[in-house]
């Protein structure tokens, strides 16, 4: 687990951190990484009530010969 402390690169203020993953070598590996900034002062300011942004699934269903046509 990540020790170290995570701010803010613009404004320097701590953040929280966030656990995000990536796959390496077939297997899902956990990263540490600053979560976003609660400060409405900064210019990276991210509002608490805001959808998280996610990057869209990708399907794992094959079509068959009918719905390919």
């Amino acid at each position: 687990m990540d020790s170290e402390k995570h701010a803010c690169p613009v404004c320097g203020q701590p953040v929280a951190t966030v656990i995000k993953r990536h796959k390496t070598l077939g297997a899902w590996v956990p990263v540490w990484v600053p979560g976003p900034c609660h400060n409405p002062e900064c210019e990276a300011y991210v509002d608490t009530g805001a959808e998280p942004v996610e990057e869209p699934a990708k399907s794992t269903t094959k079509k068959t010969a009918a719905e390919k046509n």
